[in-house]
C-alpha cells in the first residue's frame, strides 16, 4: 500500500546511552524518516557515570515531534510508538515522578564494594542463577546497595526506584510498569517466574510497592496519553504505547538472530554478542548474562564496556593530527583513522591492546580493569595502534563468544550491527578472530527495527516475531581469512594470559588512581 494511501506507521523509539534515535517504519520495514538526539553522560567522579533523566526524557519529546514532521505524518497515521532503551540504570523519583538523583547508567561503577562483598558469598551466585544478571556495579542491585549505606536519607524518602524507560512512561501516563525484559537486566528479577526476585529485594533492602509493576514486553499502555506532552509530540491522546524491551535483545529480533548457531554482534558506545534460546540458561561461571525477550524467547550472552568509545578515544587522545587532517580533506574522522588500520597487517605486528580503558563487564566482570598496550616497540608506529585497539575490541568480544559456544552451541554466522557494522575493515577483523562468517544487514539500526517490529506484533498486525525476515535484507558478507585466523589464534592466546596475569596490579593501580589527584582533575 502506498503512502498515498495513509498507510499506518510505525515509531520507534531507541533510548541509547549517547542519544536517543526515532525512527518511523512503513509496516513492509521501509524507513520514512529517522532523526537522532545526543545527550552528554556526566562523570563527576572516576567511579561515576550518570546522566539527566530531564534531558532524556526531553530528547524523546523532541524525537518523535521531529521525526513526524521530516516524515511528513500526521497523528492519525501513527499505527503505534515502540521503544527500546539501555539498560541497567537507576534514578529515584518522588510520588510525582519528579527525579530525586541523576540516572546511574550501566557504566557507572561507585558499587564495586559490593561486588566483592557478593562474589566471596554463596549468596551472590544464586541471585546470579536465579536473575540471569551477573554480579558487577552495572546491576541495579548492587546500586541500591550502595545507595542503602552511602545516602540513607534519599534511599529513605524515595517514592519509587526505576530505570531511565520507566522514569519516560510514568512522566507520560503517570503509571509505573517496566517491561521483563528491562526487568531481568536489574538482578531484582526471577527469570523463571517473571516477577520479582524476593532474596534480591531483601539484600537490596526494598519491597516489590518501591519498584514498578513487572509486564510483558507487548504491553499496551492503558489510559491515556498526558494532553501536554502528546501535543508537544504531535500525537494524539490515545496514541497506542508499546513499553517493548531492552535495545540488547531487540538488536537479536532486529537482525533476525533467532536460529541456533546465529550470534547478533553489537558495537556502538559499548557492545555485546548474543544468542536466542527457548528457555532461561545461566552460566555456572557466570560468565554470561541471561535476559527476557519475552515469554518465549530469552537471550544469552554478554556485554563489554569498551566497544566504539574506544575508537573516540583514540581519535581524541591519540590521533589529533590525523583527526584534523581528516576534517581538512572533508573526510569523517573515524573512517579516516579506521582507513589508516587498514594499511596494517593482521596482528599489527605483534602489538596488543586490552581496551579496559572503563574497567570491564563480560566476561571478566572486573570494575577496576585498565587499559593496556603490550608489545609495543620502536618500530610501531601510530598506525599500528589504531588498528591494536580495532583488534583489541574483537580479542574482547571473542573472550566472551567462546564462552557462548560453549553453553549454547557452535556458531554458524555472526550477524553485526551498530556503528562498527558499517566498517569493512572492522567485521573483516571479526571475521578472521572468530573464524566465523560475518553478514552485515542493509539497515544496521537493529533495536529500532526490533522495537518497531516487536510493536507490529502488539498490535496484532503480524502473527509471530519471526516475520521480521521480511524486514531484513542481507549486506556485506564477510569470510574468514585462513591466514589472518592462525595469526589471530596466537595472539588471542597471549592476549587472554597478560589480562589473567594482571589481574592483581589492576587493582592496585586502581587505588591508586583513587587516591590521588589524577583522575579527580579529568
Amino acid at each position: 500500500m502506498s503512502r498515498v494511501q495513509k498507510e499506518k506507521v510505525v515509531v520507534s523509539v531507541d533510548m541509547g546511552t549517547t542519544s536517543t534515535k526515532t525512527i518511523v517504519f512503513a509496516q513492509d520495514g521501509t524507513i520514512l524518516g529517522s532523526h537522532s538526539e545526543g545527550y552528554p553522560l556526566f562523570t563527576p567522579q572516576p567511579d561515576r557515570a550518570e546522566q539527566d533523566p530531564l534531558q532524556i526524557f526531553q530528547a524523546v519529546m523532541t524525537g518523535i515531534q521531529t521525526v513526524l514532521t521530516l516524515s511528513d505524518v500526521s497523528s492519525s497515521e501513527v499505527l503505534c510508538v515502540s521503544f527500546s532503551s539501555a539498560m541497567h540504570s537507576l534514578l529515584v523519583v518522588d510520588e510525582h515522578v519528579n527525579p530525586l538523583s541523576p540516572c546511574m547508567t550501566w557504566a557507572d561503577n561507585r558499587s564495586e564494594e559490593y561486588v566483592k562483598q557478593l562474589k566471596v558469598d554463596s549468596k551472590g551466585h544464586d541471585i546470579y542463577m536465579a536473575t540471569g544478571t551477573p554480579i558487577h556495579p552495572m546491576s541495579p542491585l548492587l546500586k541500591l546497595m550502595w545507595l542503602k549505606e552511602h545516602d540513607p536519607q534519599l534511599f529513605t524518602i524515595a517514592y519509587k526506584f526505576i530505570g531511565i524507560k520507566e522514569f519516560v512512561f510514568a512522566k507520560l501516563f503517570n503509571q509505573f510498569v517496566v517491561d521483563y525484559s528491562i526487568a531481568s537486566a536489574t538482578g531484582l528479577f526471577n527469570l523463571q517466574h517473571l516477577s520479582w526476585h524476593l532474596p534480591s529485594l531483601e539484600l537490596a533492602g526494598v519491597t516489590a510497592k518501591r519498584l514498578s509493576l513487572p509486564v510483558s514486553t507487548t504491553h499496551r499502555m492503558k489510559g491515556l496519553l498526558d494532553p501536554t506532552y502528546a501535543a508537544e509530540m504531535g500525537l494524539s491522546t490515545d496514541t497506542p504505547f508499546i513499553i517493548g524491551a531492552s535495545d540488547g535483545v531487540l538488536a537479536n529480533l532486529g537482525v533476525g538472530a533467532f536460529e541456533p548457531g546465529i550470534f547478533a554482534v553489537t558495537i556502538g558506545t559499548s557492545g555485546a554478542i548474543r544468542g536466542v534460546v527457548r528457555k532461561p540458561v545461566t552460566d555456572p561461571l557466570g560468565r554470561l548474562f541471561c535476559y527476557a525477550l519475552n515469554e518465549d524467547f530469552w537471550v544469552i550472552g554478554g556485554a563489554i564496556n569498551n566497544g566504539g568509545i574506544m575508537l573516540r578515544w583514540v581519535r581524541d587522545q591519540l590521533a589529533t593530527l590525523e583527526t584534523e587532517e581528516a576534517r581538512r580533506l572533508d573526510l569523517d574522522p573515524y573512517d579516516y583513522l579506521v582507513s589508516l588500520a587498514g594499511g596494517v597487517e593482521a596482528g599489527s605486528g605483534g602489538l596488543l591492546f586490552l581496551p579496559l580503558l572503563t574497567g570491564e563487564r563480560a566476561p571478566y566482570w572486573n570494575a577496576n580493569a585498565r587499559g593496556v598496550f603490550f608489545g609495543l616497540s620502536l618500530l610501531h608506529e601510530k598506525k599500528h595502534m589504531i588498528r591494536a585497539v580495532l583488534e583489541g575490541v574483537v580479542y574482547l568480544l571473542f573472550s566472551i563468544f567462546a564462552a557462548l559456544v560453549e553453553i549454547a552451541g557452535p556458531a554458524l554466522e555472526i550477524r553485526a550491527s551498530g556503528g562498527f557494522a558499517r566498517s569493512a575493515i572492522w567485521c573483516q577483523i571479526m571475521a578472521d578472530v572468530f573464524e566465523t562468517s560475518v553478514t552485515v544487514p542493509n539497515c544496521i539500526e537493529s533495536s529500532s527495527i526490533g522495537a518497531a517490529y516487536l510493536g507490529l506484533w502488539a498490535m496484532g498486525e503480524v502473527e509471530d516475531l519471526t516475520g521480521v525476515h521480511q524486514w531484513i535484507q542481507a549486506g556485506l558478507n564477510h569470510q574468514t581469512n585462513p591466514d589472518h585466523h592462525e595469526t589471530y589464534q596466537q595472539l588471542t592466546r597471549i592476549y587472554t594470559k597478560v589480562y589473567h596475569q594482571l589481574t592483581n596490579e589492576f587493582d592496585e593501580i586502581t587505588a591508586f588512581q583513587e587516591n590521588t589527584a589524577f583522575e579527580q582533575k579529568k
